[in-house]
C-alpha cells in the first residue's frame, strides 16, 4: 500500500474541483442550518414543505403516506410533524375528496410566502452566478453534476 493519499495521484485540477465541491456542500449546510433555524423547523419540516409547495403548484394531492415515503418516515413520525406543523401555520389537512378514509395535506399560504421570502435573496444570488457562466459552461456544469449525483445515487 501507498504512503501517499489516494488524491495525490489524481491530477491537480480534478482535485480542485472535487475540493471546492465538498467547501460548496459545507456552505450550504450551514446556510440550509440558518434557514431552518431562522424558520424555526427541522430538517424534515422544510423538506416536507418544499415537498407540498411543489405538489400544489403541480395540482398533486398529497397525502401523509406519500410524505412519508418521500421522506423516508414512519407513519407515526409523520403524523408528529405534521401536527408541529399544523400547530405552527404551515400546513392545514383536508379530507381526501375520493378516499373517505384519507387525508390530504397542504401548505398554507403563508407558509408559501415564508419560504419563498426565506429563500428567494439566496436562489436570487445563486440564479446570478449561474448566469454569469453562460450556456457553454453551464452545459459542461450540469453535465459533471449529473454524472455525479448518478455515482451518489448508485451507492
Amino acid at each position: 500500500m501507498s504512503d501517499t493519499p489516494w488524491y495525490d495521484e489524481a491530477p491537480a485540477h480534478a482535485v480542485r474541483v472535487i475540493a471546492s465541491l465538498r467547501e460548496y456542500r459545507t456552505a450550504e449546510q450551514a446556510m440550509r442550518r440558518r434557514t431552518r433555524e431562522s424558520m424555526r423547523m427541522g430538517e424534515a419540516d422544510l423538506r416536507a414543505l418544499k415537498f407540498l409547495l411543489k405538489a400544489q403548484e403541480e395540482h398533486r394531492l398529497t397525502t401523509p403516506v406519500q410524505l412519508g415515503a418521500y421522506l423516508g418516515m414512519k407513519s407515526s413520525s409523520v403524523t408528529a410533524m405534521l401536527d408541529r406543523l399544523a400547530a405552527s401555520g404551515h400546513v392545514s389537512r383536508h379530507p381526501h375528496p375520493s378516499d373517505r378514509r384519507s387525508i390530504t395535506i397542504r401548505a398554507t399560504p403563508g407558509a408559501d410566502e415564508e419560504v419563498r421570502h426565506t429563500l428567494a435573496a439566496m436562489h436570487r444570488r445563486m440564479l446570478d452566478v449561474a448566469a454569469a457562466l453562460g450556456p457553454e459552461r453551464s452545459q459542461t456544469v450540469v453535465a459533471f453534476l449529473s454524472q455525479l449525483t448518478v455515482l451518489a445515487e448508485a451507492d
